[in-house]
């Protein structure tokens, strides 16, 4: 648990550090290459890098704390995996693409707004709530 709260509260400094020193043209951030970016849409309606036209998988909306599916401009919060290389993955994508959740280690955390936290691994899911702990074997 305590490993987990230390896990967030880096993430949330990290996040902050962006967040802090953002302006008009550094209110996106690629989350494949963790540089700010400018964007806009294609034709088809994806988001593209606007100096490189290459498209934008996940980014983050600094000015909105929101994270941003590049394909639909669907806000995923809490939606996003971190995979063992590295890369950050939208869960569904990622549900899709092998059928299985979480099948490399990976897990998903959830803190929902009443400050519940979810975790869920390969064969458990954790609630934690009101800071009691109760783990489900899958």
């Amino acid at each position: 648990m305590k490993k987990l709260i230390s896990l967030l509260s880096s993430a949330g400094v990290l996040l902050s550090l962006f967040w802090g020193c953002s302006d008009a043209k550094g209110r996106y951030l690629d989350l494949s290459t963790g540089k700010p970016i400018e964007i806009e849409k294609d034709e088809t309606g994806v988001v593209v890098n606007k100096v490189t036209h290459d498209p934008v998988y996940i980014y983050v909306d600094t000015k909105k704390n929101d994270t941003i599916y590049g394909k639909t401009g669907q806000v995923i919060n809490g939606h996003v995996l971190l995979t063992g290389d590295n890369k950050y993955v939208y869960d569904e994508d990622k549900y899709k693409e092998d059928g299985t959740a979480n099948n490399n280690g990976e897990y998903k955390v959830k803190v929902e707004d009443d400050g519940d936290i979810k975790i869920k691994t390969d064969d458990k899911k954790i609630k934690i709530d009101d800071g009691e702990k109760k783990v489900k074997n899958d």
